[in-house]
């Protein structure tokens, strides 16, 4: 799955072309590398959004196309 899909899947970040704005600003950091809006994301990722002063660190756990707002957390665990 694309990481701006991914983000907006999981509700990390809220809107896709948001997603998409902060992988073109080199804000979102995968495995410790500034990653494109067009990588695919695999289980056991590392991913850390800076969101203004602070920062989100997460491990992807699960990569689903299609999850209902409850099941969200349940893709990632907070690091």
């Amino acid at each position: 799955m694309r990481l701006d899909k991914y983000l907006k899947v999981s509700r990390l970040i809220k809107r896709r072309t948001v997603a998409n704005d902060a992988c073109d600003a080199g804000r979102v950091l995968v495995n410790e590398t500034v990653a494109k809006a067009s990588y695919d994301v695999k289980v056991g990722d590392v991913i850390e959004i800076q969101f203004g002063n602070r920062n989100v660190k997460v491990k992807v756990t699960d990569v689903k196309d299609v999850v209902k707002k409850e099941e969200a957390k349940e893709m990632f665990t907070y690091l």
